[in-house]
């Protein structure tokens, strides 16, 4: 014998199975969930209304629907730390088995790194800084700086010319053309900005 609450299930929300499922297909990647997803989405309901029955119950459907859909997507982004083990047959470089003469090196690159931003003028190096060390989009360094996205663009490029120049003593221009200097760069900013 049906209860009230089962005469109100069936017909407050069953008669949205069709636009429900749509809802589903339409939002949710994983075809082969879709079945169980429903039938969750129908038990939250069913509970909730066993409680208090909502005052719009389409909208409460779809509403259960998205949390949900919102709480599985949150739930798969969470990776599982579990201990790996040994790390010598993964082939992982440990600090401590890196060689005096690697350790060197790496200290060597990277002062040279650093001379050659030191280098550049300063709205390009604020720039380099910005799009390469920090990984801020391009749109949002132009704001930031007060400068149009296509300037963003070729101070990051003058930058990286000029850096590669520095660290590889020039080679970076492939024989195609001479290389500018950070003054001829400097000067073309200039009437640039006069423009």
């Amino acid at each position: 014998m049906p209860t009230d609450i089962d005469v109100w299930f069936a017909r407050e929300i069953l008669v949205h199975e069709r636009a429900l499922v749509h809802y589903l297909e339409r939002c949710w990647p994983q075809r082969d969930e879709l079945h169980d997803l429903r039938q969750e989405v129908y038990a939250r309901v069913y509970e909730a209304a066993a409680r208090s029955c909502p005052a719009s119950p389409q909208a409460f459907l779809f509403t259960t629907a998205r949390h949900l859909m919102t709480d599985r997507a949150r739930r798969g982004r969470v990776v599982s730390i579990e201990p790996v083990g040994d790390f010598e047959p993964s082939n992982v470089y440990l600090v401590d088995d890196v060689s005096p003469e690697r350790w060197a090196g790496a200290r060597q690159a990277l002062r040279r790194l650093a001379e050659a931003l030191d280098r550049l003028p300063d709205r390009c190096r604020e720039v380099v800084w910005l799009r390469r060390v920090e990984e801020l989009p391009q749109k949002v360094v132009a704001e930031q700086l007060g400068i149009s996205g296509k300037t963003v663009e070729k101070h990051l490029a003058k930058g990286m010319r000029l850096i590669a120049d520095h660290l590889y003593g020039g080679a970076a221009t492939d024989g195609r053309a001479p290389a500018r200097t950070a003054i001829d760069e400097d000067e073309d900013d200039a009437r640039q900005q006069a423009d």
